[in-house]
């Protein structure tokens, strides 16, 4: 039977490979993304919604819609941006940003969905690498990260009493383009990333196979 699948940030490398995925499935998916342009460039059926997650207002809208026909399955929350440099160079917008769009976004998602979710569902949150282990540079980035890994540890314990199952994945870095789109700062030099469709293949095996949490080193990277 072919689950109701929301993905949040579907434009995004990481969140289209996941969607392909997917679908490829057999799953029914609802693409969210705040640039209709690039949901529309996003090559998988379903449905598409250009709304701005940082309104709680939207992650509402975004469930409702996924939620219409029979509840939803899966929640994959692939939102997500970065600033570089060092705390003094940052300024409070950009801080305020990254919390907003990296944090609160998964944690207003998680309380439009979990009602609506049917049992045996699952959220699935990117903390990335970057909340196992923080870097001078990306300090207030690492934050925003580290902070989804926090939440999604309790939710965990929460969700559970509705059936459903979180999923923190923390991939290394992968080469999504999101580094050469800082909202802030310029990117230090890095080694080529892992490739986004094998990280989206890992994420969506453990969807499949009742996976809880995926450390950094389950991606082989």
């Amino acid at each position: 039977m072919s689950r109701s699948v929301l993905i949040a940030g579907a434009s995004g490398g990481l969140g289209s490979a996941i969607a392909s995925i997917l679908a490829e499935r057999g799953d029914r998916i609802t693409l969210v993304g705040r640039d209709q342009n690039r949901l529309d460039a996003v090559a998988v059926e379903g449905r598409r919604l250009a709304l701005d997650l940082r309104l709680p207002a939207a992650c509402d809208e975004a469930v409702d819609s996924a939620a219409a026909d029979d509840g939803i399955d899966v929640v994959v929350n692939a939102v997500g941006v970065v600033a570089f440099g060092s705390v003094d160079e940052l300024s409070i917008d950009t801080m305020e940003e990254l919390f907003l769009t990296n944090t609160f976004v998964p944690i207003m998602l998680a309380r439009a969905a979990l009602p609506r979710m049917n049992d045996g569902g699952v959220i699935v949150n990117l903390s990335g690498v970057i909340a196992e282990q923080n870097l001078p540079g990306m300090a207030a980035y690492g934050a925003s990260k580290a902070a989804v890994r926090s939440f999604d540890e309790a939710l965990a314990r929460e969700a559970r009493r509705r059936k459903v199952r979180v999923l923190d994945a923390r991939p290394p870095h992968t080469e999504t383009g999101l580094a050469t789109r800082p909202i802030a700062g310029q990117a230090p030099s890095m080694p080529t990333g892992l490739d986004p469709s094998s990280v989206a293949r890992t994420i969506c095996d453990a969807i499949d196979d009742g996976t809880t949490d995926l450390p950094a080193s389950a991606f082989g990277g």
